[in-house]
């Protein structure tokens, strides 16, 4: 008999990391079956569903972590290949990529991210620099803007513990963290996402090595693993997180 998906409560793991960094994650998401449904039906992040407009994320463009985070992007999109990127004739590198009034954020052309290419596009929809590095034989997460391969894991400094070891909150993005007009719907929050083949520990591994280190991501794998099932239908009974705040939008591709 299939099991019904279904949002996994928030369970609580604390792994140390090399440096002493304290990772506190929620093991309840990493150990469920949650993936991104972008193409399989992702209503996107306006306050109204939006499937035939296929943005997923794209929608307000993305804020980017710092300068190294918009260089690199910036790098990367004066690689996409001829024909992968649909508003590349219209936009001047690498100052066209970003809003005039914020370097650290890109340009939203027409609804959505500078680099979303629209349904029908010849060269593919979805994210130009995704496409591109795929297009090349390069990993995604090395060309895109950090908050859109991270989605949807949130990683926030907390304070230091009493014994003085630096703390990380890693979890689920929420709806909410969007600010004051949360989408009406969100992927984390919704039971039809959480119907891959694997959980997010093994299915993300690539975006937790590249957040937390190799030694801190076999750690959560190791803990996640000794720690539930792998079904992500947790009780929630763990150690308790806060909440934070921040700003960026994923790429759907």
């Amino acid at each position: 008999m299939a099991l019904v998906a279904c949002v996994p409560d928030e369970q609580w793991v604390t792994v140390e990391g090399p440096d002493g960094t304290r990772w506190r994650a929620d093991a309840g998401f990493l150990s469920s079956r949650w993936r991104c449904q972008w193409g399989r039906g992702c209503q996107g992040i306006h306050d109204h569903p939006t499937p035939e407009l296929m943005q997923g994320c794209c929608s307000e463009g993305v804020e980017l972590v710092d300068a190294d985070d918009a260089l690199n992007v910036a790098a990367h999109a004066a690689c996409i290949p001829d024909g992968l990127w649909q508003r590349a004739a219209q936009t001047a590198l690498p100052d066209g990529i970003f809003r005039d009034t914020d370097p650290l954020a890109t340009t939203v052309v027409d609804g959505a991210c500078v680099f979303f290419n629209r349904p029908g596009h010849a060269g593919g929809v979805g994210c130009a620099l995704h496409l591109g590095a795929l297009a090349l034989g390069e990993p995604p997460i090395e060309w895109k803007p950090r908050v859109c391969w991270q989605l949807p894991l949130w990683a926030e400094d907390l304070d230091d513990d009493d014994d003085g070891h630096p703390v990380v909150l890693l979890r689920r993005w929420k709806g909410a963290d969007w600010g004051e007009s949360p989408p009406h719907w969100w992927c984390t929050a919704a039971p039809e996402a959480y119907d891959g083949e694997e959980p997010v520990v093994s299915s993300m591994a690539d975006e937790l090595t590249a957040l937390c280190g190799a030694d801190v991501a076999a750690l959560l794998r190791a803990a996640v693993e000794l720690d539930g099932d792998g079904d992500g239908d947790g009780d929630g009974d763990g150690d308790g997180a806060g909440a934070g705040a921040g700003a960026g939008a994923g790429a759907g591709a």
